[in-house]
């Protein structure tokens, strides 16, 4: 089965995404809003780990337990697929079980449906 998200990929999304409204908590930073000429059928969504977080192998780590998420969260909650989102994670991610990082994002983004 096709994953339901699609990826952000010109610098000028990012750059409009960062000006709108966001969303935070200990784990992360959730920037979302409209952008044109998106695909409404799938989630855009990206995911930034910053260089401070540690190497290579911790900042994938960290993308692929927000990409699993995503996908449970997609399936189990209603995300508004009308928005665009930019999730910038935080290094209190690498130290902190993956149940309690998934209960906090899956409460954030139910904040985010309006």
């Amino acid at each position: 089965m096709k994953s339901k998200i699609l990826a952000l990929s010109k610098k000028e999304e990012f750059k409009k995404l960062i000006q709108q409204r966001k969303i935070s908590n200990k784990y992360v930073t959730i920037f979302f809003g409209y952008l044109n000429n998106k695909n409404k059928n799938k989630l855009n969504i990206s995911f930034v780990t910053k260089k401070k977080i540690g190497n290579a192998v911790r900042r994938n780590k960290i993308k692929r337990r927000l990409r699993n998420i995503m996908n449970d969260a997609y399936k189990k909650i209603s995300i508004n697929s009308r928005y665009s989102y930019l999730v910038i994670a935080k290094p209190t991610m690498l130290n902190n079980e993956f149940k309690l990082i998934k209960e906090t994002l899956f409460l954030e983004f139910s904040k985010i449906k309006k």
